[in-house]
Parts: structure tokens; C-alpha cells; sequence
């Protein structure tokens, strides 16, 4: 996969599940912004009561998306990416419909421990690309599959809340339900795949992953590894990863980034509430600053995802966190939500440039063959994160009020810039 030619109908490919991503996306968000909303309208009304169901509400799917990501992962490998995204779609619109069914909190939080154990289009679609196109077009191919995240990102909220304002919460979900079928369908219909599950030549020696790991410096910034496992399998996938310090770095700063981002997942409605108090639409100003901020990371993730495949990705990684630390300390002293607004959109293009920059490296170290298994644990570790983060904001916010959680974020970023900093230093002076 080293050339344009080795891989006909890719662009093809990439164009079917960029618009797949985006409606799935867009379906997504469709609904979920507004979880807290909804979780009140289920009856529970106790401000602390209502910050640990959302902070629940989020985890779960969360824990359970940790556990199975790295499963679909392996059968990505093994059966094709494809069947993998018509997987994460189709299941996704049977549980978001479902969703609008519900009559209290507790079956809203048991559908979406079942969410994560079925959806995860993101890490799906992006495992698809990766193995399709040329190594060499990763960064913009993947940047632009994360401005079509981004955008779906941004056009969902602002539907749902239209949608919530004028027919209830409900319906956003029903909303989201047939976006969802949609993009599954599309892809089904229109991605053609040639897969053909990863094999050992017969006369490659079966050394141990620690032993037959070969580095050498790429345009990522991070050591590239080719790795053979002498057994094919699930396990030796987390094997794979385990024991290649390049992937470990990367993954334990897409944990951490991951992390500070979601912390404020299930508060940010909570906050922008609180800024609001009449009430009036609250629902569509909480869309449209969610929607602003990933509309800006969408521009953000396909423009600095090119500028990474020309300077490196590290560089990109590295200063956008603390961009992204600059950007989220002022958010504590927003007073209006039109502050909010402004802050959140600037914060949005160091979001896009770090998940540019985070899915291009992977798809450098990725073995040949083995990308389903490396974005799946890539998966596993964010849904990790995503499963603490909502809790830790949760805790947070009761003890100490919504507004520091922006403080306890700019701090996480500045720690990831610095640590991620650190550990490239000390790879390079381990080289020389």
C-alpha cells in the first residue's frame, strides 16, 4: 500500500464513507448533547442527582465500548472493515430509537451500556480508511475523515435542538434512529471492499515482538515498528501493542487528551443551563455551541492533518494541547453564553488538529493487516477515558461548581503537551 495504484477505488471509498460518517454522526448528536435534558424529563429533578445520572449515562456506554472495541477490532482483521461499520450504524439505529421509548432513567442507562457494546462507527469507518489508502495521503485522508466527523458533529446539535425545542426529546432520538439507518445503508450499498485477512509467509521468522520490532524515524515524528507476530489472534494483537513504546506514547496521549475533553461531556448542558436561567431554548443554544465548536474542529482536523503530513505529526500534537490549554482556562470566567460560544469554537480547531494528527500516526505505526486491531485498542483506550472523565466532571462540579471544571481541563492539556514533549525528547536522545 505504498502507492496511489496499489489501492484502486480508495478515493472512491473515502468519498461513500466520509458523507456515511457525517449523517452518522450528525445522527448521533442528533440526541446525545441532550442527554442531561432528557435525563430531568425522566423524572429525576435533584441538581446533584441530575449531574451523577448524566455523569452514568455517559460512562456506561463508555465501559462497555472499552470492553467490546477491541473485539470488533480483531474481527475487523479478520473479516473485513467493511461489515464492521454496517455493524456500528445499523445496531446504533435499533438502540438510539429504542432510547425514545424509555420510561426512566435506569432503562435509559441500560440502553446505552448496550450502545457501547455494539456502536462505534468512529473507530469502525476509521480502521475501513486506514487499511485502504496509501500510508503516504493517512494524514489528509484521515483528516478528512475527522472534518466529517466534526461536521456531523456540528449540523446534529443544532437539529436536535430544533427538534427538542419543537417536538420533545423523544424525537430527537427517532431523529437519530433514521440518520443512523441511513448511513449504514450507504455504506453497504456503495463501499466496495477487497479483503483479504492478513497472512505470515510460511518462511518469515517467528522472532518475539520485543525482539523483531525495527524502528526508524518517519514524517509522524514517532519511531515506526513493523512487527510480526509469530501467532495470528486477538491476544497477540494486544501483544502487538503492548510492547511497542511508539504505540503505547501515542495511545497514552489519546487517553489523556481524550480525558480532558470529555470531562466536561455531560456538564457542558449543565453550565450552559446555568447561564441561562429562564430556560428559554436552552436546547438550541446548547446545540449551537456544541455544533460551533465542532464545526471549527472539523476545519481544524482536515487543515492541520495536512500540515502534519508535511512537518510531522508531533509538532501538530504538541501544540495544539496547549493551544488547547490556553483556550479552556478563560472559559471559567464566561458569563454569557455567547463568551461560551466564542471560547468553545476557538477551543474546537486544537481539538480538530489533535485527533488529525492522533489517527494519521496510528495509521504510520499500524502494522500491515493489524489496523483493526490497533484502532480497536485505540478505541478501548479512549472509551476508557470517556468512561471516568464524565464521572470525574460529575464529582467535580458537586464539590466544587461547573466552572472549575475548565480549569481541571486547561491543566490536563498542559500536562499531556509537557509529558508528550518529554517522552519524544527522550526517544530521540535514546537514538543518538
Amino acid at each position: 500500500m505504498e502507492a496511489d495504484s496499489l489501492t484502486p477505488g480508495w478515493q472512491r471509498n473515502l468519498y461513500v464513507i466520509w458523507v456515511a460518517e457525517l449523517v452518522a454522526i450528525a445522527g448521533f448528536s442528533v440526541a446525545l448533547p441532550f442527554l442531561p435534558y432528557y435525563v430531568q424529563e425522566l423524572g429525576v429533578t435533584d441538581p446533584e442527582q441530575v449531574a451523577m445520572w448524566s455523569g452514568l449515562v455517559f460512562s456506561g456506554h463508555a465501559i462497555t465500548m472499552a470492553i467490546f472495541a477491541p473485539l470488533w477490532g480483531s474481527l475487523a482483521d479478520r473479516y473485513g472493515r467493511k461489515l464492521m461499520v454496517v455493524r456500528a450504524m445499523f445496531g446504533g439505529a435499533v438502540l438510539l430509537g429504542a432510547m425514545g421509548l424509555v420510561r426512566n432513567v435506569q432503562q435509559l442507562a441500560l440502553l446505552r451500556a448496550l450502545q457501547g457494546c455494539v456502536t462505534g462507527t468512529i473507530p469502525a469507518a476509521t480502521t475501513l480508511v486506514a487499511s485502504s489508502v496509501p500510508r503516504q495521503r493517512s494524514g489528509y485522508a484521515l483528516g478528512l475523515l475527522q472534518m466529517a466527523i466534526y461536521s456531523g458533529a456540528s449540523v446534529g446539535p443544532l437539529l436536535g435542538g430544533l427538534v427538542a425545542d419543537a417536538l420533545g426529546y423523544r424525537a430527537a432520538f427517532w431523529v437519530t434512529a433514521a440518520l443512523l439507518f441511513t448511513a449504514g445503508l450507504s455504506v453497504f450499498l456503495l463501499v466496495e471492499e477487497r479483503f483479504e485477512p492478513s497472512r505470515r509467509k510460511e518462511d518469515s521468522p517467528a522472532k518475539g515482538l520485543g525482539q523483531s520490532a525495527s524502528a526508524e524515524t518517519s514524517a509522524s515524528g514517532f519511531a515506526e515498528f513493523s512487527v510480526q507476530a509469530p501467532v495470528e489472534g486477538f491476544w497477540q494483537g494486544w501483544a502487538l501493542v503492548l510492547r511497542s513504546r511508539a504505540l503505547l506514547v501515542i495511545l497514552g496521549t489519546q487517553v489523556v487528551m481524550r480525558f480532558g475533553s470529555r470531562i466536561m461531556g455531560p456538564m457542558l448542558p449543565l453550565f450552559v443551563q446555568s447561564l441561562m436561567p429562564d430556560g428559554e431554548r436552552v436546547a438550541s443554544v446548547t446545540g449551537l455551541i456544541t455544533g460551533v465548536g465542532a464545526a471549527t474542529a472539523a476545519l481544524g482536523a482536515v487543515a492541520l492533518g495536512r500540515i502534519g503530513d508535511r512537518i510531522g505529526y508531533r509538532r501538530v500534537l504538541v501544540t495544539c494541547a496547549l493551544s488547547a490549554a490556553a483556550l479552556y482556562a478563560p472559559q471559567f470566567f464566561a458569563s454569557t453564553p455567547t463568551q461560551l460560544l466564542i471560547l468553545q469554537g476557538a477551543v474546537g480547531v486544537a481539538l480538530g488538529g489533535i485527533l488529525a494528527s492522533v489517527s494519521a500516526t496510528l495509521a504510520r505505526l499500524a502494522p500491515e493487516g493489524r489496523q483493526g486491531v490497533v484502532y480497536g485498542m485505540d478505541a478501548s483506550a479512549v472509551s476508557l477515558a470517556n468512561a471516568v472523565a464524565p464521572m470525574a466532571g460529575a464529582a467535580i462540579a458537586t464539590a466544587l461548581g461547573l466552572r472549575f471544571i475548565f480549569l481541571c481541563t486547561a491543566g490536563i492539556f498542559a500536562l499531556a503537551a509537557l509529558g508528550l514533549a518529554g517522552s519524544l525528547a527522550s526517544a530521540k536522545e535514546a537514538k543518538q
